[in-house]
């Protein structure tokens, strides 16, 4: 069986999806801080926090786990900067508190939800695995500390892991039955469609000063669906033996802020009211990574790589849930 921590999420209840139509037997622990129950579709449910010892004694009892999936650490880098506590508490800790259960119940692979982040303001493009750990916010940090948290975990007790990196998730299930409904959202393309629907009255892009083409960051965007098949190849490896690694997925080329937004104008057919505002803090300018090593070694590729058909799928799950998983 495997365990999907955060499955009620955006990636995660995709991620559940993708398993049970794989055929395997997933359970899922999801405190609903930030999940929804609408966006479970089937499965088997513990409502908990990952930072509960009994919670976690009485899931890891109960079910036979082989395998833990980690989506449940909180993601936004600019309000890390503001609440540092709240990440290191809920991000560290549940770290902690899970391979320890895991340890516990001799439960030996995990695969671990990262982030380009880890990398910092980077030193070339794109980023390969071998890039020094350098994070220039919170966010990235926790997740730096967590990742070593699980080499140090393998080295003293053999639990196997594979951490994902990745930057931007983006698009929502082909199918039209999962999205994503972050409360509040900060990500650019559910902001960028909520400003074109009207449900905003604009998008703010945050420095257009910067070393850039058009002034505005650049980042890699990856299709939810494309993270879910590597997280399941990850899953596959594990099971064959393979050791600890990391993996950057990414599709080889960035889109910077305004790109995002034209390319959003054109597939919702009109133009979407942009305010400039002040550069946040820990925002490096460029974050591409190379996912030359997952293709290589995971067999992974990318379905769904066109910017345009991740709006495009956003977008139709947005405008069937315009409240989101409350429609």
């Amino acid at each position: 069986m495997v365990l999907v921590i955060g499955g009620a999420g955006y990636i995660g209840s995709h991620m559940v999806k993708y398993l049970l139509q794989k055929g395997e037997q997933v359970v899922v622990l999801d405190n609903f801080s930030t999940g929804h129950r609408r966006a479970l579709l089937e499965g088997t449910l513990v409502e908990g926090d990952l930072r509960d010892p009994e919670c976690l004694n009485n899931l890891f009892r109960t079910y036979s786990i082989e395998c833990v999936i980690h989506f449940a650490a909180f993601i936004f880098a600019g309000e890390s900067m503001r609440h540092p506590a709240k990440y290191y508490d809920n991000n560290v800790l549940g770290c902690l508190r899970l391979l320890e259960a895991m340890r516990q119940y001799e439960v030996k692979q995990i695969i671990f939800s990262s982030t380009a982040a880890v990398y910092g303001e980077p030193q070339q493009i794109p980023i390969p695995e071998t890039h020094p750990l350098t994070p220039t916010n919170t966010y990235g940090e926790t997740k730096r500390v967590m990742e070593g948290m699980l080499h140090w975990y393998g080295q003293a007790y053999g639990i196997r892991s594979m951490a994902l990196r990745y930057f931007n998730a983006a698009g929502a299930d082909p199918d039209g039955e999962l999205g994503e409904d972050h409360r509040p959202e900060e990500h650019l393309i559910p902001l960028v469609l909520f400003a074109g629907m009207g449900k905003r009255e604009q998008v703010y892009v945050f420095g257009n000063d910067y070393d850039t083409p058009d002034g505005t960051c650049i980042r890699d965007y990856i299709h939810v669906s494309d993270l879910c098949e590597a997280h399941y190849l990850a899953l596959k490896k594990l099971r064959e033996g393979a050791p600890c690694n990391q993996y950057n997925l990414g599709n080889g080329q960035g889109y910077s802020v305004l790109e995002v937004i034209r390319t959003a104008e054109q597939v919702i057919g009109k133009p979407i009211p942009t305010v400039y505002a002040e550069r946040r803090a820990g925002d490096p300018v460029r974050l591409v990574a190379s996912s030359e090593k997952a293709q290589r070694e995971l067999g992974w590729r990318p379905r769904y790589p066109d910017l345009a058909t991740m709006i495009e799928h956003a977008y139709r799950w947005f405008l069937k849930n315009p409240e989101g998983y409350e429609s």
